[in-house]
């Protein structure tokens, strides 16, 4: 029989633990979040605007991988722990509320960057105080924990209510601070304390949050489309698109997440937390960052090739929506080859070559149609990530 202080404590987890439905559960409200990082892109296509977009990416990030780590040594179903989780997704939906107008706040009602900065930290707090209590025992994570959050989250947290007072681009230079506050901090606190209980998890975990964040950049082709009649030039256009996602789906599943769990589950100790912060924490990002901006081009691209009203089928993509079609898959390729390389030691030419020339690409989709831009693009990824001496094994 299970006593009443049983069910209060927090479950450990083991050395097999996989993904529970809990955590699947918390992610629906990041598929949200997503969804209003690219809408807050696409409201005013500007560098400025893509740069802020980035900064409260960033942030948003950082908020799921905390719960990342801890859902990786405490169980995600259990009462306590399931509780903790549904008070973050209720923090992180105001969140979300908030990103269209984080940095342009209409007037009357809240404070909307206030708002963003105080749930923000919320958040952050939920986390150090959770993990204290996930076991009360270990010195060494506590630690950890004090230097973390002295370091990493108190600093940061101040930049960020002080950016909130500002608008343009110094809300935005203020906050982008507090972000690399915030990462580089990690590596100061070190990595002794934390630690990765299951590979499997941890790794299957991160593999979800990709299928997320390509699965908004699908949403994103429907998105152009809604409310336009449905012509020729779509039908192409959205097939188009669907193959660019698949090609990065092939290179992330079929190229870099087995290799990369294999890698993890070898090494121990505080090898295993470093490997993990590196490949998980923070390489992962720039692949999540680089589908937005994706999804971003193909939302554009797919509303210029259905509004012929306003458009014409000649038109090129324009400004850093042109650059974004391309440099999106440039971003996610060079991050997919730095995580080859820090997880095998070797690097690869051809992903190397190929993100940097898609990251240099839109000067070029500037001069042409958007619809041609993007066909083009989905046959340059298909080439690239067929090219067996991108990967490291064929699944």
């Amino acid at each position: 029989m299970v006593t009443r202080s049983e069910r209060s404590r927090m479950a450990a987890t083991e050395g097999g633990h996989r993904v529970t439905p809990a955590e699947l559960f918390f992610d629906l409200v990041f598929v949200y979040a997503i969804t209003q990082v690219t809408a807050l892109m696409a409201a005013d296509p500007t560098a400025q605007r893509l740069l802020g977009a980035g900064v409260v990416l960033a942030l948003l990030w950082w908020c799921w991988c905390c719960f990342a780590w801890l859902g990786n040594v405490v169980r995600a179903d259990s009462g306590p722990m399931f509780g903790v989780l549904i008070a973050v997704m209720a923090v992180v939906l105001v969140v979300s509320l908030t990103v269209p107008e984080v940095y342009t706040d209409a007037p009357g009602g809240l404070d909307t960057p206030l708002v963003f900065v105080l749930c923000y930290g919320a958040v952050r707090i939920l986390h150090l105080v959770t993990y204290w209590l996930s076991d009360r025992e270990d010195q060494a994570l506590h630690a950890t924990l004090r230097r973390t959050a002295l370091l990493s989250v108190a600093p940061p947290f101040v930049l960020l209510l002080v950016g909130s007072a500002f608008t343009g681009i110094t809300q935005i230079l203020i906050w982008l601070g507090a972000v690399l506050i915030d990462y580089l901090g990690i590596y100061v606190t070190g990595s002794s304390g934390w630690r990765v209980a299951s590979p499997g998890h941890f790794s299957e975990r991160h593999g979800l949050i990709v299928i997320i964040a390509l699965g908004e950049s699908i949403v994103a082709i429907g998105v152009g489309v809604s409310g336009l009649p449905l012509n020729a030039p779509v039908l192409l256009a959205a097939p188009a698109g669907l193959l660019v996602v698949a090609g990065l789906w092939r290179l992330y599943f079929r190229r870099l997440s087995e290799p990369a769990e294999h890698r993890l589950a070898a090494l121990e100790g505080d090898d295993r937390t470093r490997f993990a912060r590196d490949v998980y924490t923070f390489l992962h990002l720039p692949l999540v960052a680089g589908v937005v901006l994706t999804a971003l081009g193909m939302k554009k691209a797919l509303q210029q090739v259905a509004d012929t009203d306003h458009y014409d089928l000649s038109e090129p993509l324009h400004g850093v929506v042109a650059w974004a079609l391309t440099g999106g898959v440039g971003i996610f390729v060079l991050a997919a080859a730095a995580i080859l390389l820090r997880t095998t030691g070797r690097a690869s030419p051809v992903l190397v070559a190929g993100g940097l020339a898609l990251l240099c690409a839109g000067p070029a989709v500037a001069v042409v149609p958007a619809l041609l831009a993007l066909t083009v693009l989905a046959a340059v990824t298909a080439l690239l990530l067929l090219d067996r001496r991108t990967a490291t094994h064929e699944g």
